[in-house]
């Protein structure tokens, strides 16, 4: 019984959780996050830098340019939208005037 009840409270398993860098907040509730991931280069055997932009869904405009956040897959939620921000971590603390 205790089992199913935490299993219950849990969020939905089989949707990736990423962690990236918000790049743009310009638009209403969304923002676009760039999730970077280092591979082995199959031939060379040297790791290479790889990239990739997302759009994701913030209900409360609260991130800005430069937060870490975490994002969550989800349904689509418009054309491009396919994220949704979880967690807001800490910002890089660099503050250009």
């Amino acid at each position: 019984m205790e089992s199913e009840q935490s299993e219950q409270s849990e969020p939905k398993s089989g949707r990736r959780l990423l962690t990236g860098r918000v790049v743009s907040d310009k638009m209403d509730k969304t923002v676009t996050v760039e999730v970077v991931r280092t591979v082995m280069h199959r031939k060379y055997h040297k790791f290479v830098t790889r990239r990739k932009r997302v759009h994701a869904h913030d209900e409360s405009n609260e991130c800005k340019v430069d937060d870490e956040v975490v994002i969550q897959e989800s349904r689509p939620l418009s054309r491009t939208k396919r994220w949704v921000v979880i967690e807001r971590r800490k910002s890089s603390g660099i503050v250009t005037e």
